[in-house]
């Protein structure tokens, strides 16, 4: 049985011997330095110190001035929308599923989840919105001409939207980003939204200005 246990016995005596050894201080062996690193406070510190001193803080406060005007004057226009060559029109149903329960302030619930809803049965579209490339001119002569005295929201996929407005005397909106325009599956200007029934009547179309009156 002793002969048995021997083998167990000096594996473990070896697992503690090894563990002791690996435990045990060696003392120092070299040169030891201490870590000094730079305070990053202050190296930002300086470096701003620096930029205004050299007046680059200036310099680079006028270029965001003059780039935020440029945005807000000249917005990057609307990606893949191209000039409409042919009437193009279709139906857009505006109805959504509702995908929770909407409660109102007490916990009750106003709307299922999973309830059908159209927009347009509470809050119908007053006007027509007309898309516009504010850089063609004959869009723009096309949209006076033909909603100019109505009520319509004229709203530009390219151009200079402030410049228009002085120039034109009445307010006109951007596409920021084409949500519109992609919501509403459209890819040429003019394009017309307007409410038909519990849908919306979507039309492209190329801007034709109606016939000059008798004087």
């Amino acid at each position: 049985m002793t002969r048995l246990n021997f083998p167990l016995c000096a594996t473990a005596l070896c697992l503690v011997v090894a563990s002791s050894a690996e435990a045990r201080d060696y003392g120092q062996h070299g040169t030891v330095w201490t870590v000094v690193e730079p305070d990053l406070l202050a190296q930002i510190h300086a470096r701003l110190v620096h930029l205004e001193q050299t007046g680059e803080t200036a310099r680079l406060n006028e270029e965001l001035k003059r780039r935020t005007i440029a945005r807000v004057n000249r917005p990057a226009p609307v990606a893949g929308i191209a000039n409409a060559s042919a009437v193009r029109r279709w139906s857009f149903d505006p109805t959504i599923t509702v995908d929770a329960d909407i409660m109102d302030d007490k916990g009750r619930t106003i709307i299922a989840r999973g309830t059908r809803v159209n927009p347009l049965d509470t809050v119908p579209l007053r006007a027509p919105l007309v898309f516009l490339d504010g850089d063609d001119q004959a869009q723009i002569d096309w949209a006076l001409a033909r909603y100019g005295r109505t009520p319509a929201k004229f709203i530009l996929v390219g151009g200079a939207p402030l410049e228009l407005m002085k120039t034109k005397q009445r307010r006109f909106y951007f596409d920021q980003g084409g949500k519109l325009t992609a919501h509403f599956a459209i890819h040429a200007v003019p394009a017309v939204v307007e409410q038909q029934g519990r849908q919306l009547l979507v039309t492209e179309q190329p801007p034709k200005l109606p016939p000059a009156r008798p004087s």
